[in-house]
């Protein structure tokens, strides 16, 4: 019943902001284009090896072609754009979706045709919260599909666990999407002022994907690797590394940056035994990406509920 009580304003919203989804829906466009146009001029490319190597395969050498290295380059910051693109929606809708009419004025008119104050809210963060869904879904598994075509065998190449590569790999992306739509929201209902509501959404939402991005690591245990234990390889995330005392303590190669010794006698001259290594391994990757998930969308259903009732309290 709800979903047909809604179909209205739904409508409404989505014949004025024509324009800006229609623009929403390029740049996804574009998006795409770009990523398979990578993978085309890649393919063209000379490339004698399954792992993109131009020399002989298997003769201890590699040299990847300038196409490749180039998508690869161009990738590195897909993660970054998506993140980007998620601002920009949060933005949309607390400045011309949301603050507009309530600062204009003209939300009276959709209130005065039998719409409740609720169904107009939930009106305005269902078609960007649904298109978003829809858009990063697929940005992201096309961004997967292109990451997965360029791969060499190099260790630094768009690595999981970058923070310009990670969002654009799972859900992180989405999730970011939708607690900007509903920060956005409520920062419109707050303000009520266009400008104002825009620039107080990107300073809330900004710091939140810079803290996610330099804290990530947190949201799940990691793996220690000591003494002779297999240590991780390239595809895995190090996190801290030292050595450990004969009774445990821990020392920490960052700590020798502010010391005069460098190198192994560092931490031996400390008492340091045996190395270690703090790690994520790839197998780490889902939870890590479920955690970061699950803490955004339950941000963003606080967030929408908040906004709910600052609009039920202004016009109750």
């Amino acid at each position: 019943m709800s979903a047909i009580t809604l179909r209205g304003p739904v409508r409404v919203v989505a014949r004025m902001q024509r324009r800006s989804l229609w623009t929403g829906g390029a740049l996804v466009v574009l998006g795409i284009a770009f990523v398979i146009g990578l993978r085309i001029w890649v393919a063209s490319a000379h490339e004698n090896c399954p792992d993109g190597d131009t020399t002989r395969c298997g003769d201890g050498t590699y040299l990847p072609a300038y196409a490749r290295t180039a998508t690869q380059t161009y990738l590195t910051g897909g993660g970054t754009a998506l993140l980007v693109l998620s601002v920009l929606v949060g933005v949309f809708v607390a400045g011309p979706l949301i603050a507009r009419e309530l600062e204009s004025g003209t939300f009276r008119f959709a209130w005065a045709q039998s719409v409740s104050p609720a169904r107009w809210l939930a009106a305005r963060l269902a078609v960007p919260a649904l298109l978003a869904t829809a858009g990063m879904t697929v940005l992201v598994l096309v961004y997967r599909w292109g990451r997965s075509g360029v791969l060499g065998n190099a260790p630094t190449e768009l690595v999981w666990s970058d923070t310009g590569v990670y969002p654009a790999l799972g859900p992180v992306a989405l999730a970011h999407a939708l607690f900007a739509i509903a920060v956005g929201a409520l920062c419109a209902v707050l303000v009520r002022r266009t400008l104002p509501a825009m620039a107080l959404t990107a300073i809330v939402v900004g710091p939140v994907m810079y803290g996610f991005g330099k804290r990530r690591y947190e949201l799940w245990p990691t793996v220690r690797g000591v003494g002779d234990a297999p240590w991780p390889g390239h595809s895995a995330w190090n996190i801290e590394s030292g050595m450990l005392t004969s009774s445990g303590k821990e020392l920490y190669w960052k700590d020798c940056f502010t010391r005069d010794t460098v190198g192994p006698d560092c931490l031996r001259d400390q008492g340091g035994v045996t190395g270690f290594v703090d790690y994520h391994p790839v197998s780490h990757f889902w939870p890590l990406q479920l955690m970061e998930t699950g803490i955004l969308l339950v941000l963003a259903a606080a967030a929408t509920a908040l906004a709910f009732r600052v609009l039920r309290r202004y016009h109750a």
